[in-house]
């Protein structure tokens, strides 16, 4: 929903709207959704990989097949590169084949995370080396950006360490390795800590969740208060380590308010939209780009106002979400959204249904 809002905001307010405090918060709100798919990229991970563990896969074929996912997502980011390329012709320069977006760094991370993996085989161990790399990342990220770029790269390499594309200092606008895999990492480190005994012992685990996202929030403001830096160079929108630490703190708020939202707010009670994109994000990702800021936009760019906008964004969500039902289909009965709409509460399985639910 905050990547949606964004990108339709973005896309299509026009005059005045474009400099109000209304497209500036929604533009705020807009540096949470790539954090959010890296650190839910981790979650899974550590979820697929105790399941195969479980099953008494071999640590070396759990590598593999994590590995290859996320070779798998990486060559989806490279694709979805050359398809925004062909549609932007005339105009698009080859360049942008080769720039790092989400995609390309959700698909590295993973890679990357198979390997940590493969070096532990506890939850525990797992946890506190994914919370270890995901810090090192976020500390190694500003002399990467400034006194210790890695120019002896090609650009198209160096962009994967700090997002120089093809410009002469790094780009905030692009998702490079130095920080965004600190996510994925903190994700994994949160996803070790969800799967384990003491969650399902702690019904109110998620207060543990909020409040240490809170003191993670806290600890940022103080480090970037306080006027004695470690780098040379320090940007706290860009490449700090307390940015990095402030916005993993109000993911982990987030956490603790999705598990109440399912377990006793209205996610609970009826319609699940959001859990019904979330089985199908990277198609909706793909898919609305091109009704957003791509040629085959449903309004006209720059142009809106902000009622304007906003039906748009009510009709891009309506749609994305019956894509996404289509896509997960009927096989095993209903998809989750409509799983407990008041005309189906209390209706008894029928055959195929998943009695897991």
């Amino acid at each position: 929903m905050l990547m949606f809002q964004t990108h339709c905001y973005d896309s299509w307010l026009g005059g005045a709207a474009r400099t109000s405090t209304f497209e500036l918060t929604s533009q705020f709100g807009g540096t949470l959704p790539a954090p959010l798919f890296l650190f839910l990229a981790g979650i899974s991970f550590a979820l697929v990989t105790d399941r195969m563990r479980k099953k008494n896969i071999s640590a070396n074929q759990i590598a593999v097949t994590t590995i290859r996912r996320g070779a798998e997502i990486l060559g989806f980011g490279l694709l979805f590169r050359v398809q925004e390329f062909l549609l932007g012709q005339p105009g698009a320069p080859w360049t942008d084949l080769l720039r790092v977006d989400v995609l390309n760094i959700i698909g590295v991370s993973m890679m990357l995370m198979g390997v940590a993996c493969r070096l532990t085989s506890t939850r525990r161990s797992g946890a506190i080396l994914a919370a270890a790399v995901a810090v090192l990342i976020a500390v190694a990220t500003p002399p990467l950006w400034t006194t210790h770029r890695p120019r002896f790269l090609p650009w198209y390499l160096e962009s994967y360490i700090n997002g120089v594309h093809i410009f002469d200092k790094p780009q905030a606008w692009l998702f490079p390795l130095f920080p965004w895999a600190a996510f994925a990492f903190a994700g994994l480190a949160a996803g070790w800590a969800i799967v384990g005994g003491w969650p399902k012992k702690r019904r109110f685990w998620f207060l543990g969740f909020a409040a240490a996202g809170v003191a993670m929030y806290v600890l940022a403001m103080r480090l970037d208060a306080n006027p004695i830096h470690i780098y040379a160079v320090y940007d706290f929108w860009h490449s700090s380590p307390n940015f990095w630490l402030a916005r993993t703190g109000v993911i982990f708020v987030l956490v603790g308010v999705s598990y109440a939202w399912c377990e006793w707010g209205l996610g609970a009670r009826g319609f699940r939209p959001l859990l019904q994109l979330g089985k199908t994000s990277l198609l909706v990702y793909w898919v609305h780009i091109e009704f957003v800021y791509g040629r085959f936009s449903i309004l006209p760019k720059r142009a809106e106002t902000i009622p304007q906008a906003t039906a748009g964004l009510i009709v891009i969500f309506l749609c994305m979400l019956a894509l996404s039902v289509a896509r997960t289909g009927f096989k095993n009965g209903p998809p989750e959204i409509f799983d407990r709409l008041p005309w189906r509460m209390g209706r008894p399985f029928q055959a195929g249904e998943a009695r897991s639910r």
